[in-house]
């Protein structure tokens, strides 16, 4: 059975940093797209760091140049590195993966539903104090 499983998650004063990681196990690894997507109660889901099947990665705006996403096939495991915290960063962060040929990293990040991507994680808090 699948399992995404996301820690590092947890309370930071703005201007710190977290590394976010997510363990994938059940499927092979190395053939999925990944992404980062965050939620903030009363908004929609934002996809904000993926990598496409085609190696490419997409950010989103508000997070350029302060986050970075990498994916580790040896270990199965997917990682956020996040600098530079802001409040407005508060959130639940999920993980998620997809068998999608030719999906961009934008293409990733774009897929924000449930059935855009094949597994998803349970998420994680984050929450920045200013």
């Amino acid at each position: 059975q699948y399992q995404l499983v996301e820690s590092g998650g947890g309370l930071v004063q703005s201007g710190g940093s977290l590394r976010l990681s997510c363990a994938a196990s059940g499927f092979t690894f190395e053939y999925y797209a990944i992404g980062w997507f965050r939620q903030v109660p009363g908004k929609e889901r934002e996809g904000i760091s993926c990598v496409g099947s085609d190696e490419t990665t997409a950010y989103a705006d508000s997070v350029k140049g302060r986050f970075t996403v990498s994916k580790d096939n040896a270990k199965t495991t997917m990682y956020l590195q996040m600098d530079s915290l802001k409040p407005e960063d508060t959130g639940v962060y999920y993980c998620a993966a997809a068998v999608r040929p030719r999906a961009s990293g934008t293409d990733i990040c774009r897929s924000t539903h449930d059935y855009n991507m094949d597994y998803w994680g349970k998420g994680t808090q984050v929450t920045v104090s200013s």
